[in-house]
């Protein structure tokens, strides 16, 4: 007489495609809190004056383009690093003029 067995179940988490679906959430939710922390980073910009927003690369109305007039989803940090980097290669040129 034998007393084991052995089932077989049917499992979701042994699929690969399941693990797959549920891998996009970690990298979501990684995203989301990017989002986040830069619109929180962004928003202490509003702090600064003219003179230190100059010294970055930077204006007030930079800061309110991307900050206010961006949408929800939008990621502060990115428009506001190519308005500097506009920014800076525009002054360059002007400097190699002279």
């Amino acid at each position: 007489m034998r007393t084991t067995s052995t089932l077989e179940l049917d499992l979701v988490g042994t699929d690969a495609a399941a693990r797959g679906r549920f891998a996009v959430i970690p990298s979501f939710m990684k995203a989301v809190w990017r989002l986040v922390r830069n619109r929180w980073a962004a928003n202490g910009l509003h702090d600064l004056d003219d003179r230190q927003l100059d010294d970055i690369g930077l204006t007030r109305h930079d800061l309110m383009k991307a900050t206010h007039g961006s949408g929800l989803f939008d990621d502060p940090a990115a428009l506001l690093s190519e308005s500097a980097r506009l920014r800076a290669k525009s002054r360059f040129e002007r400097l190699r003029t002279y």
